[in-house]
């Protein structure tokens, strides 16, 4: 059958990575895909996302390093490298992992690709510029973009968002304001500021990162602070404008002050907007099918289904957690639902044990609930907490800034939530996501040798301190009888 005749199993609207693990899986299994994209293949992810902030953050973690290498007995040096140098490399990096989400990749693993505005026709059909595609399902993996607040002048000035700070800096900026404090706006601004540039965080809400616990948030800020960020909680840009000289002066208004004057104003070189993202639903005139909507994004159930059944959403157009891997996990379940139509039960999305990461340095981690999040719901929960200054590998690489706090239910060693504050937290997380996965508790982990000296030990240190609650009064009076009689 030729392209974009005939009937497909499922059209896939997007190739970020929802699009394209939906894609890939569906065809795998023998289904016939249609996969439309009428930008980048690869979405955010790749193009303005993780790949090439992660790729900065390397760079940009050497350099402190370096320039802090006196702490390991080293003679101190600033470190020599070129800004543009640094972002080709990141650029040069994104192009390696590039053809994994080709437009020629996917067209060899049998899916057909279309490029081109998608837009409903009815139930069954969409137009993509002319092409009619009829499916018996659709998956709606249009992602989102970045939001831009409603500043009085915003649109009289440049600015950058993840779309095209990348991509459209030509060189490197003295000073940056970043308006949002989330990860975003938090992994950026450390980047620009080791690369040299002197940035300014300018935040809302009363902390950054604020869906962390109050003490995460907190040494964000300082460590933050600690290399040189400005960093403004409680501050709302009032206007935007353009100097004579050419930077861009921002008018701030303190948060609950009743004066309508500016609290401060600062001049920046740039402007980066990380506050937040929009979901990208607008061209697909959902309304014309029965598909419901909202601020967030397109509504969806656990089985990853929209208000029509054979319609289903994934990624960051869903609205929830804008986490790779997490549009990578509803992309599973919904690969799941359209090969087995009829089979009850349907597969379906868990967030409880949900990781995520910021790759700030030291990262911060987390899976399951934050300790606010259990007071929130009325949870009892015990806490163990451990100081990254106890653990040896840590004194030993420099690495002792940071803390690690495990919930467990009360009375229990069942893990109700971890989060570390700590270097290379995003890759010592996953211990206690596949305990809670998997319901084994701090005291098995504990039972288990972890090799000397890692940062791993972190885990059975945890276990330790639950081990040592089990000591109860009447337990240490009989160990005590028996070590006497032992001596007799």
């Amino acid at each position: 059958m030729n392209k974009g005749e005939g009937k497909y199993n499922a059209v896939v609207i997007g190739a970020g990575t929802a699009g394209l693990v939906t894609a890939a899986g569906t065809a795998g299994l023998g289904g016939r895909v249609a996969l439309i994209e009428r930008d980048k293949m690869g979405g955010d992810c790749l193009n303005t996302g993780c790949v090439p902030s992660k790729a900065l953050i390397a760079s940009a973690r050497h350099i402190a390093a370096i320039r802090n290498a006196s702490a390991l007995g080293l003679k101190p040096v600033e470190p020599e490298f070129d800004f543009t140098e640094v972002f080709q490399r990141m650029r040069d990096r994104r192009a390696v992992i590039e053809p994994h989400d080709s437009q020629e990749r996917f067209e060899s693993l049998g899916v057909d690709v279309f490029r081109g505005d998608a837009t409903f026709v009815d139930a069954h059909t969409v137009d993509v510029d002319g092409v009619k595609l009829i499916g018996a399902n659709f998956v709606i993996a249009t992602g989102g973009r970045a939001a831009v607040p409603a500043i009085d002048g915003i649109n009289d000035v440049p600015y950058h968002t993840n779309e095209t700070i990348f991509d459209q800096l030509d060189e490197q900026p003295t000073s940056l304001a970043v308006i949002g404090g989330g990860p975003i706006g938090c992994e950026l601004s450390q980047v620009f500021q080791r690369l040299g540039t002197q940035v300014t965080i300018l935040e809302t809400l009363s902390c950054v990162m604020s869906r962390e616990d109050p003490d995460v948030s907190a040494f964000v800020k300082k460590t933050l602070e600690k290399e040189g960020v400005a960093v403004h909680c409680g501050a709302r840009v009032q206007r935007v404008e353009q100097t004579q000289d050419g930077r861009i002066a921002i008018h701030l208004e303190r948060e609950g002050d009743e004066n309508t004057t500016p609290a401060a104003t600062i001049a920046v070189d740039a402007l980066l907007i990380a506050a937040g993202r929009r979901p990208n639903i607008e061209s697909l005139n959902l309304d014309r099918i029965g598909v419901q909507t909202n601020a967030q994004g397109v509504i969806v159930n656990a089985k990853m289904q929209t208000s029509q059944p054979h319609t289903y959403a994934a990624g960051d157009v869903t609205g929830t957690y804008q986490f790779t891997h997490w549009a990578d996990a509803q992309a599973r379940v919904v690969i799941a639902n359209i090969v087995k139509p009829w089979c009850v039960p349907k597969s379906k999305i868990d967030d409880r044990v949900l990781p995520w990461c910021t790759y700030i340095e030291p990262e911060v981690a987390r899976v399951g609930l934050s300790e606010t999040e259990a007071k929130q719901r009325h949870t009892p929960y015990d806490l163990y907490q451990f100081d990254l200054n106890n653990l040896d590998r840590a004194i030993l690489a420099d690495q002792t800034q940071g803390f690690v706090k495990v919930l467990t239910v009360k009375g229990k060693d069942r893990i109700l939530g971890v989060t570390l504050v700590c270097h290379h937290a995003g890759e010592l997380l996953h211990e206690f996501v596949l305990a809670m996965k998997y319901n084994l508790g701090l005291g098995q982990i504990a039972n288990t040798i972890h090799a000397y000296p890692t940062m791993a030990e972190i885990a059975k240190r945890l276990g330790d301190q639950y081990q040592r609650t089990r000591l109860s009064p009447f337990a240490k009076k009989l160990f005590n009888w028996l070590y006497a009689r032992q001596r007799r």
